[in-house]
């Protein structure tokens, strides 16, 4: 149980959901391009752009190289070993209040220091703090969490 709480960040997002900490996406991307090199996808999708309702094909070379980039989504690191957004100013804040994570102060719910989250996460981490407040961090992990949660 203490690993899996140890992956509870200290905004209240938890790490074990992430892709990047899964490896999930970036397994399958690497996967799916080792795919389309052995069956030389990039020759077919040539002559499939040609066919007027496959057009799609002729960006091809851009999707696999996306592919590429989403194969690099791998975090090995939580925030609470150091990897974390350079925008995140939530850790240090945490350690200078003597405190494990966000849902052990008060001002969590209007705190200018997480906002940033709300870019990709929606209100994720203030459903997740309210949570960890009311039933603490072992009862967090086994639960429901949000990785994204609309307004």
């Amino acid at each position: 149980m203490a690993k899996k709480t140890g992956l509870i960040g200290y905004c209240g997002l938890y790490c074990g959901d992430c892709p990047g900490y899964t490896h999930t996406v970036a397994n399958l991307a690497r996967g799916l391009r080792k795919e389309l090199r052995r069956y030389r996808f990039s020759d077919m999708a040539k002559m499939l752009a040609t066919i007027p309702f496959l057009r799609e094909f002729t960006h091809y070379e851009k999707c696999y190289e996306v592919l590429g980039a989403m194969s690099k989504l791998r975090c090995r690191k939580t925030c609470r070993k150091r990897r974390r957004s350079v925008n995140c100013k939530v850790p240090n804040c945490c350690r200078d209040k003597n405190i494990q994570g966000c849902w052990q102060c008060d001002r969590f719910a209007t705190c200018e220091k997480l906002k940033f989250l709300e870019g990709h996460h929606g209100v994720a981490h203030l459903k997740n703090l309210r949570k960890l407040k009311r039933y603490g961090p072992a009862a967090f992990v086994i639960g429901k969490r949000y990785w994204y949660a609309a307004k």
